[in-house]
């Protein structure tokens, strides 16, 4: 069946279609995004702006057209941490089940770290062993450690890469001030952590999914995305500390200019760093594969595994 999946995140929406079965993997036929930036969009106690209401319902909008469209049948939609943190973040939704009829489910931090590591399971297979999956969005940093496809732990830490930067930040590029403040600020928050995560054993299989990663390990040398997602990709601690030091100190044109970075994404890019640098270095992590599995296909599996004669 050809399915949407409408994804709501801190920084872009995205509507993705895909061709899906059950034992079968997703394969995507079409997508549609937009940067929204809605976290920029929480003012006066983290209410979300009408503007940030007026953009979120134009883009279902133009995407439930879109899905109609291409021939999807069913739209699975959800939102991560900022509709979760939006005082009236059941108000808009509301609003926008009204005018449009999609029923957006508000994922749990938690809830995101297991279905993105259920994506990365069904991805790498059994063979991988105990599995450890990153994940930098734009609002949280997802930790999930498992051996099965339901993970032993799973946790979400308020360290995404532009929730980090717009708190932390003042200039282009950042004192060096405010980048010590917020590397041991990311430390601190993770350390905390770690020992839940490792008590249940140390990872066969160090993996990383998301943006921020991808546009690191695309920095350090890995393969374009045009060259497809069965190209394997890493990032190496010792490539991510090389550059860590030289991205925080460029601006954000400079990072824009480097390869698999995009201009939207090049401001948190210092942000993403600190926290990858800190994951992998409080986590003992020599280098981490890069997944092209993620959130959205973790709903897609789990949405065909609750089928009928599943």
């Amino acid at each position: 069946m050809r399915v949407g999946v409408l994804d709501i995140g801190s920084n872009t929406v995205h509507l993705l279609v895909v061709d899906a079965h059950r034992g079968a993997q997703p394969l995507p036929a079409f997508s549609h995004k937009a940067e929204l930036r809605l976290a920029e969009h929480l003012h006066d106690g983290d209410t979300l702006s009408p503007e940030g209401e007026r953009g979120l319902r134009k883009f279902i909008e133009d995407a439930l057209r879109i899905a109609e469209d291409k021939g999807v049948e069913d739209v699975m939609a959800f939102a991560t941490s900022a509709v979760r943190e939006a005082v009236n973040g059941e108000k808009v939704l509301t609003a926008l089940r009204a005018a449009t009829g999609v029923d957006v489910r508000v994922l749990s931090g938690p809830e995101e770290a297991r279905l993105t590591f259920l994506a990365v399971r069904r991805w790498f297979g059994w063979s991988s062993g105990r599995l450890l999956v990153l994940d930098i969005g734009g609002g949280s940093l997802e930790i999930a450690s498992g051996m099965e496809e339901a993970p032993d732990v799973a946790v979400s830490l308020p360290l995404g890469a532009g929730r980090l930067t717009r708190r932390w930040f003042t200039a282009d590029p950042p004192p060096a001030k405010e980048v010590r403040a917020l590397r041991k600020h990311v430390r601190a928050e993770i350390g905390r952590v770690v020992g839940d995560v490792v008590r249940y054993g140390r990872a066969d299989h160090a993996v990383a999914t998301s943006k921020t990663f991808r546009q690191l390990a695309r920095i350090a040398g890995a393969a374009p995305s045009a060259e497809g997602a069965y190209v394997r990709r890493t990032l190496s601690k010792d490539d991510l500390s090389r550059w860590a030091e030289r991205l925080v100190s460029m601006t954000h044109a400079e990072r824009a200019a480097l390869p698999g970075v995009s201009a939207g994404r090049a401001p948190q890019l210092a942000a993403g760093v600190i926290v990858a640098d800190a994951t992998m270095d409080l986590f003992d992590l020599s280098s981490l594969e890069i997944c092209p599995w993620a959130l959205r296909e973790g709903v897609i599996l789990r949405r065909l595994d609750m089928m009928p004669g599943a």
